[in-house]
């Protein structure tokens, strides 16, 4: 597929980062180099290491979005919204777009007006070793997409999608009860239930680099938030039944006492944005989690879903 001199009229990526200069500059390097020449934005989450000001002196033509407070995945919206092109792509601060990639996304989209998102093909460090994920989504049992090669998908990797502008806002991009873990699914869910497309497209293709440091508390924010959709999105007796294991488990399990504790506030708020799926989207939803238990039963722990990025 050609790639157009110039998409900076079509399509624009959002980076949301938080202290990470030194990673966020080699991702804006790889960025800048792409024959596309897309918008950049970086959305900065109210860093305390200089970020912003070091994109604007070392990086001109990347524009910059200074937010007085860590907003988390919130940080998207900001961006999604400061942009007005009608394709956006995200990247994190440690991930970039392969050549030609982001080209492809426009043409898939342009053809395509009932197409929400994509879900990109995911390569991983310097190697380029496909990631995981790659083959869940391929499997995913909700079958062809319209796109060659695509499947239907109810989840994908923040960092390695690409959106039209029009469905995004028109769902409202990330869940602001979630701020940040298992935000992928929610966006999914909302943009099935809205009538919108979601692929996997494995001819687009991200590169993520992400950092081998741990991350502290992040499994019991995704649980919580996992749980949050779930009294969101889905029939009571799930939400109900998930819930019930949680507080089974923290009777003798610290991290789930964690997950409780910060569940019960957030529970709600959640009521009140309660929005049960679609029929459709639900039966979608539960063959996807079918599939998911299938394949850890054949092989468990071998390449599982990342957190809140299920097909």
């Amino acid at each position: 597929m050609s790639c157009p001199r110039d998409l900076r009229g079509q399509l624009g990526v959002v980076i949301a980062t938080r202290d990470r200069r030194a990673t966020l500059a080699h991702t804006l390097e790889r960025l800048r180099a792409l024959p596309e020449t897309p918008r950049i934005l970086v959305v900065d989450n109210a860093s305390a290491d200089g970020t912003a000001d070091m994109v604007a002196r070392s990086f001109p033509g990347v524009e910059v979005l200074r937010l007085t407070v860590n907003r988390g995945a919130l940080a998207r919206n900001e961006g999604v919204r400061a942009l007005h092109t009608p394709y956006v792509a995200f990247s994190d601060d440690d991930s970039w777009w392969e050549p030609g990639a982001l080209a492809a996304a426009v043409d898939l989209l342009a053809a395509r007006p009932a197409t929400g998102l994509l879900a990109a093909g995911i390569t991983v460090g310097p190697e380029g070793a496909p990631d995981p994920l790659n083959t869940v989504l391929a499997a995913s049992p909700l079958g062809e997409g319209s796109a060659p090669r695509s499947r239907r998908v109810l989840g994908f990797l923040g960092c390695a999608a690409v959106v039209r502008r029009q469905a995004y806002l028109d769902v409202g991009g990330y869940h602001p009860l979630l701020f940040f873990g298992a935000e992928e699914t929610l966006l999914a869910y909302d943009l099935a239930a809205a009538g919108w497309e979601v692929l996997h497209c494995p001819d687009v293709v991200a590169r993520h680099s992400p950092a081998d440091a741990p991350r502290p508390g992040r499994q019991a924010l995704v649980r919580r938030n996992e749980l949050l959709i779930a009294w969101m999105r889905r029939p009571l007796p799930v939400a109900f039944r998930r819930t019930a294991a949680l507080c089974g488990e923290a009777v003798h399990d610290a991290q789930a006492r964690r997950v409780a504790r910060a569940l019960l506030p957030r529970l709600p708020a959640a009521l009140r944005l309660r929005r049960p799926l679609p029929r459709a989207v639900e039966e979608a939803a539960r063959r996807v989690e079918a599939a998911h238990q299938a394949a850890e039963t054949r092989a468990p722990g071998a390449a599982p879903s990342p957190e809140g990025a299920g097909a």
